[in-house]
């Protein structure tokens, strides 16, 4: 099956190993997993680690002289190459292992093709940087067309927070105008960066320092953009290297609500 994947496009790839990883994840729900300690409250399971090998071996098949950057195994290739991967196999490792199933599996070629699978909904979530799709079960793909009209609005609360006293996410959802516009959502994983793509939510709110390159973010980013979605940093300029945290929103009005709002939130 991996080998079917050596002459398809990128998409197809990422799409290829978004699924192989889900699949993992999937099998492995609710099993007592050994932990990996990576220090200051963060850890890995025996999960994160199998669903990324089964990732990179569709990567390695289809594509044997690319680069990978993978949250678990690291770089493996020149970091500054044309063409690298960037792999999450497991985001939102915690909610996983107190056996929530809100995780994201994510997928993405520096600059191109991604994929986000929810291993939970047999939804995947893919673009080839032009446009962007949501496939479930391996069939039946539609166009992402993000709307601002559920009016949720998800907010990454897990530290670390960067910007504080400046900027506080929590903040946020004291802010009166925020209470009566927008319903707050907190599921700490970047599946709602898919979410936003594909209108089931309004916006996506995370403090943090440039999250273009991150394997967390780096596929959600990828959807949400070709899906049409407003995405800059907290500070409201477009992500770069001297980006911070990320805002990403159905639409430049629900994006221009927020901007004000945060620039409203009193300095400590």
């Amino acid at each position: 099956m991996i080998d079917s994947y050596a002459s398809s496009d990128d998409a197809a790839v990422a799409i290829a190993g978004a699924r192989a990883g889900a699949d993992v994840i999937r099998n492995m729900y609710g099993q007592r997993l050994s932990r990996i300690d990576k220090g200051a409250g963060d850890f890995a399971t025996a999960a994160d680690v199998e669903a990324e090998e089964a990732i990179l071996g569709v990567i390695r098949a289809a594509r044997p002289g690319d680069a990978v950057l993978g949250e678990e195994s690291g770089q493996q290739g020149a970091a500054n190459a044309v063409r690298q991967w960037l792999v999450d196999p497991l985001c939102g490792t915690l909610n996983y292992a107190v056996g929530n199933m809100l995780v994201a599996v994510n997928v993405a070629l520096r600059d191109g093709a991604a994929a986000v699978a929810d291993p939970f909904s047999g939804e995947v979530f893919f673009t080839d940087r032009e446009t962007a799709w949501v496939r479930h079960d391996g069939v039946d793909d539609a166009l992402l067309r993000p709307t601002p009209s559920t009016r949720l609005v998800d907010v990454n609360l897990d530290p670390p927070f960067p910007s504080a006293p400046g900027f506080r996410a929590v903040d946020l959802l004291a802010c009166p105008e925020f209470v009566e516009r927008f319903r707050p959502r907190v599921v700490s994983t970047t599946l709602a960066l898919a979410w936003v793509a594909a209108g089931k939510r309004a916006a996506y709110v995370t403090d943090g320092g440039d999250l273009s390159g991150s394997v967390h973010f780096a596929a959600g980013i990828a959807l949400c953009r070709a899906a049409g979605c407003v995405v800059t940093g907290i500070d409201g300029v477009p992500i770069d290297e001297a980006g911070r945290g990320l805002v990403v929103a159905a639409d430049e009005e629900t994006h221009g609500l927020l901007m004000s709002m945060m620039h409203s939130l009193p300095d400590d």
